[in-house]
């Protein structure tokens, strides 16, 4: 592997984290098998360069967290040359329940265009590092990019809805549920606090193989 030193993360972020490291033994063995294979992607191009595109049908939820863990992970426990794109089979915008749940655990995040139908939100996890710009696109849109990449289907539609993603070097089912379930609910907040914790913990767990 091709490593660096760990970027310091804000404190509250580093301590979510070390929460969900000690979650591991939670991870399934089935899903440790597809986390497994993510982990040998990324080890054979780390040298080189590793670009992973979370794909989910509108781009709005489980993609934007799974890019943003999987990011932080690596750069938590220094895996070079780890970029982490995400976008949907349609364009909406990155859900505010989203926002709120990644407010929660220790994120800062700031929305320059804030009123826009689909807004930018730059998301802060370390003073090291510049933010990540999170918005609602198209799997193939710019900046994601377009060849060399691995495509991660993190919903069923999307998964059952591109059983070919052009340019990808690996195609990879990893599924989560849908928070969207529990919105307008009282358990809203946990719900989707809950499916950001296991985002991170699995991707935290597939970065610790590498």
């Amino acid at each position: 592997m091709n490593a660096r030193s760990p970027i310091r993360l804000f404190p509250a972020v580093a301590e979510f984290l070390e929460k969900r490291r000690g979650e591991f033994d939670r991870i399934p063995s089935a899903r440790r098998a597809e986390l497994e294979t993510l982990a040998d992607h990324v080890r054979g191009r780390s040298r080189d360069g590793v670009r992973l595109t979370f794909i989910c049908t509108h781009n709005s939820r489980r993609s934007h967290l799974s890019q943003i863990w999987a990011k932080i992970a690596a750069d938590r426990l220094g895996v070079s040359n780890v970029e982490t794109f995400s976008g949907g089979t349609e364009a909406t915008a990155m859900n505010p329940r989203v926002v709120e749940s990644l407010l929660r655990s220790g994120l800062r995040i700031e929305t320059p265009d804030e009123g826009s139908s689909n807004p930018h939100y730059a998301v802060s996890y370390s003073d090291d590092v510049p933010p990540l710009i999170c918005f609602s696109k198209v799997y193939d849109s710019p900046p994601n990019p377009t060849a060399g990449y691995a495509a991660i289907m993190t919903c069923s539609s999307a998964d059952q809805a591109c059983p070919i993603v052009p340019g990808c070097e690996l195609r990879l089912p990893i599924r989560y549920e849908d928070p969207k379930s529990a919105d307008d609910s009282p358990d809203e907040a946990a719900v989707y606090d809950e499916r950001s914790a296991q985002i991170a913990r699995e991707m935290l767990y597939a970065m610790s193989l590498v």
